[in-house]
Formats: C-alpha cells, structure tokens, sequence
C-alpha cells in the first residue's frame, strides 16, 4: 500500500539538492521545478533489480507529461557494483535504461546524502534497496513506498499521475 505522507507546511528547499550523474555533471532538483519527481535507491545485484524494467516503462510513459525518474545507485546494503562504471554498463545492457543515474551514493548515516538526511527527517528512511520517494512538483514528499511496491503498481501509477504538472 502506498504510504502518503501527510502535507508539508513548506516545500522541500529543492536548491538545496544536488547529486552527482552518472554520465558527468549534476542532477539538480531545483531545476526540476514545476515536474513531478520520483527519486529510486537502487542497487545491481539485489532481488528487486528487475525493477530497473518499470522504472525505464514510468520514464518513457510519463517523462513527456512531467515526471522525472532518477535512479540513485547505493551500496548501502551491499548490493552494488564496484565502480559507477559497471553500474552504468549493467543498467544499459540488461535494461536500455535512458532515466538519469546518480553516481554511487550514501542512503543513511552521517555519511548520507543530503536528500536521504531530509527524507529521514520526514520519516522515510529506505530500509532497503527499491524505496520510491515521490515528490510534487514544488518538490514536496507527497509518498515513499519500499521495495515490495512495483514502480508501475496501479497505487503507485495513481500517486505519479495525481502529481503530474497540469
């Protein structure tokens, strides 16, 4: 079941939220104002990696009406590729992902990155690989869904299209 988060009394300080991409340069959420997000910690070698496949079907389906995918790649439960390299090349061959990438990054502790630090202030703390953080396109938390919800789950094809840009 999708998990909604209650309203915010402000919106996420999306400016504050960078990360690195896999292919160079940055991802930054500010410019992302004004679409939806759904930001994904995912991982190459885990159980739930065929979730790759859904996350690259919301890309293309939604992408051109507002929705931006972002995969995070994370070792945080040992379950990543050594270099952001293979990562890349195992994302492209198994799955022709085309949805950005971040570079390998920290999800929980004070190592975390800053979006992960903001999500467990909200209490969203991904407690695996998989977690769905979907935010609205002011940049709020409106849902965040574990690895047991698919990404093109009916509940969660709902949640992205309730927050689509009109």
């Amino acid at each position: 079941m999708i998990r909604w988060i209650a309203p915010l009394l402000f919106a996420l300080p999306v400016q504050a939220f960078e990360f690195e991409a896999l292919e160079g340069g940055t991802l930054d959420l500010d410019e992302m104002r004004g679409r939806a997000v759904l930001v994904v910690n995912t991982a190459s070698l885990c159980g739930f990696t065929d979730q790759y496949a859904d996350l690259q079907t919301l890309h293309e389906e939604y992408g051109p009406r507002g929705l931006t995918v972002i995969g995070v790649p994370s070792d945080e439960f040992r379950q990543e590729l050594g270099s952001e390299a293979d990562v890349a090349e195992f994302c492209e061959v198994n799955y022709g992902l085309t949805l950005p990438l971040t570079t390998i990054t920290d999800l929980r502790g004070s190592d975390a990155h800053p979006f992960y630090r903001w999500l467990a202030e909200q209490g969203a703390v991904p407690r695996w690989n998989f977690n769905k953080a979907l935010l609205d396109t002011r940049g709020a938390l409106v849902a965040f869904e574990g690895a047991g919800t698919r990404p093109t789950d009916p509940k969660m094809r709902r949640a992205i299209e309730a927050v689509l840009p009109e």
